[in-house]
């Protein structure tokens, strides 16, 4: 089995890597040449890596003609909502571009299984009566970055409707976990409580957003499991939830971290920069149909994964 992943280098693309190694997989996957290699530092020894910029078709085919895959997984691609919101144009571009590309060469028998990795942004607005989210629900994306994942979505969908290609399509929810960037408001909680019990933040205050917004999370390492099992044994053409069927107030994520270090002096303070222009309320799945075609549950505890996420930036940010 020989599997490209898109994005290797970046947090979910790492530990995606490294489960497809688990698996017995051969392993190749792209890389912009200015990306940093610190996520997959520990298995560059065991991986084959080649520049690409996924918008451009010919870089995209080139990476197809030498890799010759079995399975590619698209990861590569503009997934901070925020930024969105202050670069559209770029994200649209980069997301819907380059799974056009992808498309294009699954269409043209350069590989055999595609997996369009979705998200739950892509649902928005969700009615109290709309919970839990089934794969049925309405679309009414609230950003740029959710707007160009439906188009990835339906595209993909189009695809396999136009010529019969197996492309699997994921809505997946919110997943952590360790190497989850700063930007992110549970991994920003953590390297917060990091940079305080290290001496760098004297201050003890910690900055936030939306504490309010309740998120369905999963562990990183629990998702990438479910998108390889998505390709196993999920349905050409179907769409499928990733989540673990449980929503978490973000207050209570911070609350969570909050309990997890000795320094008990901590001033919790909004920042009106981190509020966005529009903001999801709630975003909590149903993993039912999926759990029906592939078995696959969530199983690492969500205690684990924060804890788990600031030892990482513990690590990261060593006491003085």
């Amino acid at each position: 089995m020989k599997v490209l992943i898109t994005g290797i280098t970046g947090f979910v693309g790492s530990h995606l890597a490294e489960y497809c190694l688990s698996r017995g997989a051969e392993v190749w996957g792209t890389k912009r040449w200015r990306s940093n290699l610190e996520n997959i530092s520990g298995i560059l020894d065991r991986i084959k890596l080649m520049d690409a910029d996924v918008t451009d078709s010919s870089a995209v085919r080139r990476v197809l003609d030498k890799s010759k895959p079995d399975w590619v997984f698209h990861l590569a691609a503009q997934s901070y909502v925020p930024a969105s919101f202050i670069q559209p144009r770029e994200t649209l571009h980069t997301n819907i571009q380059g799974q056009i590309n992808f498309l294009h060469g699954l269409k043209e028998g350069l590989f055999g299984k595609l997996l369009a990795i979705g998200s739950s942004e892509e649902y928005g607005q969700v009615e109290e009566d709309e919970i839990p989210i089934t794969e049925e629900n309405p679309l009414r994306p609230l950003s740029p970055y959710a707007v160009s994942k439906v188009t990835q979505d339906l595209l993909s969908y189009q695809y396999f409707k136009s010529y019969g290609l197996h492309v699997v399509r994921t809505r997946a929810f919110n997943h952590t976990g360790p190497r989850r960037g700063y930007v992110f408001a549970e991994s920003n909680f953590a390297k917060q409580i990091a940079e305080i019990e290290n001496g760098e933040n004297k201050e003890h205050i910690i900055s936030v957003g939306n504490l309010e917004a309740i998120r369905d999370y999963t562990d990183v390492r629990d998702t990438v499991r479910a998108y390889w099992l998505a390709l196993e044994k999920g349905e050409p053409g179907k769409i499928y939830n990733i989540c673990s069927g449980r929503g978490w107030k973000i207050q209570t994520v911070l609350d969570i971290l909050l309990s997890k270090t000795s320094i008990k002096d901590i001033t919790v303070v909004r920042d009106e920069s981190r509020m966005r222009p529009s903001d999801v309320p709630i975003l909590v799945g149903s993993p039912g149909e999926f759990k029906r075609q592939t078995g696959w549950e969530a199983v690492i505890l969500f205690e684990t994964t924060l804890f788990d996420l600031l030892n990482y930036w513990r690590k990261k940010i060593p006491l003085k």
